[in-house]
C-alpha cells in the first residue's frame, strides 16, 4: 500500500481534537512505516523531545554488491500545521537539513499534518513533491 493512500484511509486522527498532535503524525507514519519494514528493519523515533533530533530514522540492513553488511538509512522530520500559525515548511527544511548534514546523509523526507480547519479534506490535500533544503539538498516533501 503506498503511503498517499495509507494516510487518505488513516490520517483523519489529525482532524480530531489532540492533546499531542505531532505524536499523533508520528503514531500514524509509524503504523505505515511498520508495514514497510516488517520485522527486517527498525524505525528509531525522537526520544530526546526538543533537542532537536530526527523525528524517525528507518534503518534497514542489507548485504552490499560485495558481501559486507551495511545499513540504508532514512530520516524523516514530522510538521503539524496548527490553526493560527505559519506554514512550517520553511522551519521542517532547515531542522531536516541540520540532521541530514550531522547524519552524513544526502537526501531525507519532510511530512507537514495540515490540521487547520481551513485546511482542503485529506484525500484532496496529500500530495508528495520535491523541496530543496537551505543548503541545496532535494528531499521529498509529502504534505498530509
Amino acid at each position: 500500500m503506498l503511503l498517499r493512500q495509507f494516510w487518505r484511509e488513516n490520517g483523519e486522527i489529525l482532524a480530531t481534537a489532540s492533546t499531542y498532535p505531532e505524536a499523533a503524525a508520528q503514531l500514524v507514519m509509524m503504523a505505515y512505516l511498520h508495514r514497510i519494514v516488517n520485522g527486517a528493519g527498525f524505525i528509531d523515533r525522537e526520544y530526546g523531545v526538543g533537542r532537536r533530533r530526527v523525528d524517525l530514522l528507518i534503518r534497514q540492513p542489507y548485504t552490499a554488491a560485495d558481501g559486507s553488511r551495511a545499513v540504508q538509512r532514512e530520516a524523516l522530520e514530522l510538521k503539524v500545521w496548527r490553526q493560527g500559525r505559519t506554514d512550517p515548511l520553511a522551519e521542517g527544511l532547515a531542522q531536516l537539513d541540520d540532521y541530514l548534514d550531522r547524519m552524513e546523509l544526502s537526501t531525507g523526507t519532510l511530512v507537514v499534518f495540515d490540521t487547520r480547519p481551513q485546511a482542503a479534506p485529506v484525500h484532496e490535500r496529500t500530495a508528495f513533491s520535491q523541496q530543496t533544503t537551505p543548503s541545496g539538498r532535494t528531499v521529498t516533501l509529502l504534505r498530509a
